[in-house]
């Protein structure tokens, strides 16, 4: 994912959680707001409870895959944050790319 395209701040993530439009499953909680930029941006979080750096920055690395095959950020109307939930290192890839998937579709409707 091109650095344009990610949410860094400290205050971006902020207002994005604090606008508490979300959903959420076992792997996921996905924060949305109406996107600021022309482009759509996405910011990922991953708590210290997951592991330690190499494997917290594994697991960011995986999701911002994920989000690159699933979100055209130029035509994506939402700014995104997704914060990472335990049960994400119990499921496979492809089983955490679906369950991401469905999450961002759905913040659509």
């Amino acid at each position: 994912m091109k650095k344009l395209y990610r949410i860094k701040k400290n205050e971006e993530f902020s207002k994005i959680i604090y606008y508490k439009h979300s959903k959420a499953n076992a792997s996921f909680v996905v924060y949305f707001k109406t996107k600021s930029l022309s482009i759509a941006r996405a910011g990922i979080s991953a708590s210290k409870k997951l592991g330690n750096a190499v494997e917290r920055n594994k697991i960011k690395r995986q999701v911002r895959q994920m989000l690159m095959e699933i979100i055209d950020f130029d035509n994506y109307p939402y700014d995104v944050i997704v914060i990472v939930r335990n049960s994400f290192l119990s499921k496979s890839f492809k089983e955490n790319k679906n369950d991401l998937e469905i999450l961002i579709k759905n913040a659509i409707i």
